[in-house]
């Protein structure tokens, strides 16, 4: 491999490290390594320190023991006795120490040298080096305390802490090698966390990049772990999925318009260029200006019922939702087409309970159930029961506005196809409309996060607006 290459190989590992080391992963494991090992070592330090206490404490206790014992002995047989009493001691092997000396610190008795450096009298211990007889200038750590005796002699008792010393090393050098372990294992293991973390994060990256490049039916990788990942990979494929949708309803709308709106507008002109060319008095004039202010009107309703779809789609009014009664909304519409129903001949029945409040937009609402109306007073009211039935229920905590006819209905394969936008079934082309009726009543349910069902009704067709009860509605049901 050629020394470029080599360079190039080196650049992309410290690389690759760089963005190991900048994960908030890696990050978070190093906090986590840093206050888990200073937690460990105040905790090892505070068990050191308890080691030394119980051990101090239990060489206290000895020589109180060891002077109580000592003094009963001086008692009984004075400084003869005491003197075989601490010879016998020093015989014995273990870690206690003796020294017996005269008031101007000659010796009598004892396993430490004359030298040793005498502590204060008091009743406390006091850590002092003192040399062992028979090794002369080696110094040892030893717990001391000086005790007087009458006649001007002095008793030096103690143990030596020599061995407590070596238990306090061993203690620190296993805090000190388990915090390198500790540091070591955490920063490995932080480091596997961001590889893992990292290596999703650049799948993700991949995904967000091919989707930025103009392939939305790209979505990013779920693992199925559940973990917060997956549940942001989850929500923005949701949002993927909603972009996609009013992107496919954008282009159906412009292919929609550029044909179902080609023929009015050439209807429009046609006419308005044969009125300037055949018409020969004002008479035929007004004719025409009046066709094509139909027309005009006929197209101007097309877009308002396309702007309140848009708006109903895009939650345009979701600043501006309020909470109403949905019952009262049902009632004023069918009492608002009582007399077109009674023209027509058609018995219009409204079957309505109180207290349905619903949150969201009145006016699209109040729009959807006028389209549903008029949809069934349009092409519901053959046969000889011609009837249309609407009503407003609670089912469990959804609120229900139904629209029921007793017409040809519409066919189980093309319920779905008609909520698209100007959509019209070929039964209903001979007939004024847009096909933007349902389409815009499944957007305003949507809008209210409901649903908009097409059901038999046997014989005819029964729509349902399918809404959610606030709990204002739940509360009111439960004082009645």
């Amino acid at each position: 491999m050629s020394f470029s290459k080599q360079s190039r190989v080196n650049q992309v590992s410290f690389g690759s490290l760089g963005k190991l080391f900048r994960t908030t992963a890696f990050k978070l494991s190093l906090a986590y390594l840093v206050l888990f090992s200073i937690g460990a070592g105040l905790v090892l330090t505070r068990v050191g320190a308890r080691v030394k206490e119980v051990l101090d404490e239990q060489i206290e206790q000895t020589v109180e023991a060891e002077i109580r014992a000592l003094s009963e002995q001086y008692a009984q047989g004075g400084l003869h006795q005491l003197t075989n009493a601490l010879e016998r001691r020093v015989r014995a092997p273990g870690g206690s120490l003796y020294l017996l000396t005269t008031h101007s610190g000659e010796m009598i008795v004892g396993n430490i040298e004359p030298t040793t450096s005498v502590p204060v009298s008091g009743s406390q211990l006091v850590e002092t080096p003192y040399q062992r007889r028979g090794e002369p200038g080696v110094e040892h750590p030893a717990l001391l305390r000086l005790f007087l005796i009458p006649g001007g002699f002095r008793l030096l008792i103690g143990h030596d802490i020599e061995d407590h010393q070596v238990l306090r090393d061993i203690l620190r050098r296993a805090l000190g090698v388990s915090l390198f372990w500790l540091a070591l294992v955490g920063a490995l293991g932080g480091l596997f966390v961001a590889h893992r973390m990292l290596e999703r994060v650049d799948v993700m990256s991949a995904s967000a990049r091919r989707i930025m490049a103009g392939d939305l039916h790209e979505r990013l990788a779920v693992s199925g772990a559940g973990d917060e990942l997956d549940r942001l990979a989850e929500n923005f494929n949701a949002m993927l999925e909603r972009i996609s949708e009013l992107m496919t309803g954008l282009r159906e709308v412009s292919d929609n318009i550029a044909h179902d709106l080609k023929t009015p507008l050439t209807r429009l002109r046609n006419r308005a260029e044969a009125a300037l060319r055949g018409a020969s008095d004002n008479g035929e004039h007004r004719e025409a200006l009046n066709a094509v202010i139909e027309e005009s009107d006929g197209l101007i309703r097309v877009f308002n019922a396309l702007l309140m779809i848009a708006r109903a789609e895009a939650c345009y009014s979701s600043d501006n939702l309020t909470t109403y009664d949905a019952d009262a909304v049902v009632s004023d519409i069918v009492e608002m087409y009582e007399p077109v129903a009674e023209e027509q001949g058609v018995r219009l029945e409204a079957v309505t309970e109180p207290g349905l409040c619903v949150t969201g937009s009145r006016e699209l609402l109040g729009q959807a159930v006028v389209n549903l109306v008029d949809n069934a007073l349009k092409y519901g009211t053959a046969g000889d029961n011609p009837r249309v039935d609407v009503s407003a229920k609670r089912v469990g905590d959804r609120i229900e506005i139904t629209v029921a006819d007793h017409g040809p209905g519409i066919a189980p394969q093309d319920r779905e196809r008609v909520v698209g936008r100007f959509v019209r079934l070929e039964n209903s082309r001979s007939r004024p409309g847009s096909g933007l009726g349902l389409s815009m009543a499944s957007a305003v349910a949507r809008l209210h996060h409901g649903a908009l069902r097409i059901e038999d009704n046997a014989p005819g067709l029964r729509v349902a607006l399918s809404l959610p009860a606030t709990r204002a509605a739940v509360s009111r049901e439960r004082v009645a």
